[in-house]
């Protein structure tokens, strides 16, 4: 009888910790965040997050060290950004197939935010909510990066705007 008993209490225990693990693995991410680093030869660093609302996600983006003017500003396919020149990012993020746009197109990539504009000292600060962009699913921005380029977004070339060099690159993560 204490045998049967103290079976139960252990099956009973093993059963809470497998439904906890399981709803861990399911949780939802509602805020991410990428610290964005120089490629090779490069002076950018920057910061971005993202936070999911009832529609859409928040994204609100700060970086230094850029040449004055606009650069591209998007999501790539990988988190890596461990090359000399950000090319281990891949290329745009684009889960659904489409053709490259801007960042108010609905039909884009769901990686395209257009760019982002730096002042006289290289300061650079971007902010709007995204209707294409998840935080969960199998769409999922996070284990993805943030790619600044050298050049402006044209936002219409094929197949990712013509806008040159990576100069700075962080994976995006989701915020703890």
């Amino acid at each position: 009888m204490m045998m049967r008993a103290l079976n139960l209490i252990v099956t009973a225990s093993l059963l809470a910790i497998s439904i906890t693990l399981s709803a861990a693995d399911t949780a939802v991410a509602t805020k991410a965040f990428a610290k964005v680093n120089p490629t090779e030869g490069q002076k950018v660093t920057g910061y971005v997050t993202f936070e999911a609302l009832d529609k859409g996600v928040h994204i609100v983006a700060d970086f230094k060290g850029l040449t004055p003017g606009l650069h591209g500003f998007h999501v790539h396919e990988k988190g890596d950004c461990s090359s000399h020149d950000g090319s281990s990012a891949g290329g745009h993020y684009n889960p659904s197939g489409k053709k490259h746009g801007g960042p108010d197109d609905l039909d884009r990539h769901a990686g395209d935010f257009g760019n982002v504009e730096a002042d006289a000292n290289g300061n650079a600060h971007y902010e709007r909510t995204d209707l294409i962009i998840k935080l969960d699913g199998a769409d999922s921005i996070i284990g993805k990066s943030i790619v600044i380029h050298a050049d402006p977004d044209d936002l219409k070339s094929q197949p990712s705007g013509n806008s040159g060099a990576r100069i700075g690159c962080g994976p995006i993560e989701a915020a703890k």
